[in-house]
């Protein structure tokens, strides 16, 4: 179940821009205006756009996604699944998963672990953009993301209720293993990702994940 998000003084595109973490103008909806923009903009989009948004203080907010942090992301949740599906844990999610963490917040994580216990039933939610809250949110990297940016998405994400937030680096090759919006650990390729607590058992060296995109015919 998510939150209520927290009301925010947004008087002027200065404040939008710093609470959306200085994101490149090009990436920021005009339509719907800001402050307008609701769930069934996001799905509007997503059904006639073929793009996906996340919505943000009533701002459509396109998702950045390059084509080698699309790669680690698949690969990374293709583990997850195999992991998940061997104990029934629950369900992975990809760039696809627009998740409803607050009242009114989409955030659309690369790819999301969210077990069963955090479902109503213990069944996955029927709705398009579900009321939802993920134990783990990992994020890998593009170019058009800004460091305020993900400094945001991680906020809410704690703020939400996510246990875990690991953000993969293609550039640095690290990942950085977040239990709260300040509490890190930077892993480099000698080192091996832990799914714990929220994915007991699962491990994985970060050279093997980086590997992949060294990997060639």
């Amino acid at each position: 179940m998510s939150v209520l998000q927290q009301p925010r003084k947004i008087r002027s595109l200065a404040d939008l821009l710093a609470r959306l973490g200085g994101v490149p103008l090009d990436r920021i909806r005009f339509q719907p205006p800001p402050g307008t923009a609701t769930i069934q903009d996001v799905l509007d989009v997503q059904a006639h756009e073929d793009r996906s948004c996340e919505l943000i203080e009533g701002v459509l907010v396109e998702k950045a996604m390059s084509f080698e942090a699309s790669q680690l992301a698949m690969f990374l949740g293709g583990l997850l699944v195999v992991h998940c599906r061997a104990g029934n844990l629950g369900i992975v999610t990809d760039a696809q998963g627009s998740m409803e963490i607050m009242a009114g917040l989409v955030r659309i994580p690369d790819v999301a672990f969210t077990g069963w216990g955090r479902m109503r039933g213990r069944r996955r939610p029927p709705q398009p953009i579900p009321n939802l809250v993920p134990d783990l949110a990992v994020e890998a990297l593009s170019p058009g993301n800004t460091p305020g940016e993900m400094a945001a998405k991680r906020t809410d994400y704690f703020d939400a209720g996510v246990t875990l937030v690991w953000e993969v680096d293609p550039d640095d090759r690290t990942v950085t293993v977040y239990t709260s919006p300040t509490n890190s650990r930077v892993l480099t390729v000698a080192d091996t990702l832990d799914g714990a607590p929220v994915l007991p058992g699962f491990t994985l060296p970060v050279a093997e994940l980086f590997a992949e995109l060294d990997r060639h015919g």
